[in-house]
């Protein structure tokens, strides 16, 4: 540890798996003061065991939650909106109900967190909000990922309002947009992509073929871009995506 995040409070979405469990940690070793949720409050489990980590299950998707929640957290130095969904399909496998629960999830529940902490971290003098895009989105075409493409680039445009708006109140707000990374997520995909190519390897290497570097990302290297972005390191950083992708988007 080396203490980047020291004295620094941290709420985190989505933090019991994949990429948001990779950044509670990072948090949590570079000294922070961590309250993270999921909507599986036992995936949470050990993190208090790594630092000060308050956890508690969520559902972002749930506005009286949502709001009760944020009532008994500490304002936050950093708020990292992690939770998502990946739809997969076009357009014509788009039902209203698919376009609604991606855009509630996706992007509204970044709005919700946003929209409860915002005038907190206003009042104590700014803060980063990092919010979790996607390479597939308004920077990358991806096939069969229409809503995700969608709701990914809207983050992309909260991300750079949040950004213009508050820049000169002491408010950083940056998105990351992640290629290929290796989570449960994947391993979902992957499962259900081999039903149809002969298998979950060859699915596997079909996503690993797509990335110039010849490799899937981790998650800690998501988790390396977040404490930075959360750190006083990136002061001069505000309305960017931030693309860690492997060279995917080239």
């Amino acid at each position: 540890m080396s203490g980047r995040l020291e004295g620094k409070i941290a709420v985190c979405t989505a933090a019991g798996q994949g990429i948001g469990r990779a950044v509670a940690e990072a948090f949590l070793a570079e000294g922070a003061t961590v309250y993270a949720s999921d909507l599986d409050a036992k995936k949470l489990s050990g993190l208090d065991s790594l630092g000060t980590a308050h956890v508690s299950g969520l559902d972002v998707t749930d506005k009286a939650a949502v709001a009760a929640y944020l009532a008994g957290v500490e304002t936050p130095d950093i708020l990292f909106n992690c939770a998502g969904f990946v739809h997969h399909g076009t357009v014509l496998d788009c039902d209203e109900a698919a376009w609604d629960f991606s855009f509630d999830l996706n992007v509204k529940a970044m709005h919700r967190m946003i929209q409860g902490l915002l005038p907190r971290m206003l009042d104590h003098g700014g803060g980063s909000i990092i919010n979790m895009s996607s390479a597939a989105s308004s920077i990358k075409a991806a096939p069969n990922r229409y809503v995700y493409m969608a709701s990914k680039a809207a983050v992309v445009g909260l991300t750079r309002s949040i950004a213009v708006d508050f820049v000169g109140r002491g408010i950083r707000c940056n998105a990351i947009c992640p290629g290929t990374i290796e989570s449960p997520s994947l391993d979902g995909r992957i499962a259900e992509l081999g039903k149809s190519v002969g298998g979950a390897q060859k699915a596997r290497a079909m996503f690993v073929e797509r990335q110039p570097m010849g490799r899937i990302g981790t998650a800690a290297e998501i988790a390396h871009l977040a404490v930075y972005l959360g750190s006083d390191e990136s002061a001069y950083t505000t309305g960017t995506t931030q693309l860690i992708d492997g060279g995917w988007s080239l």
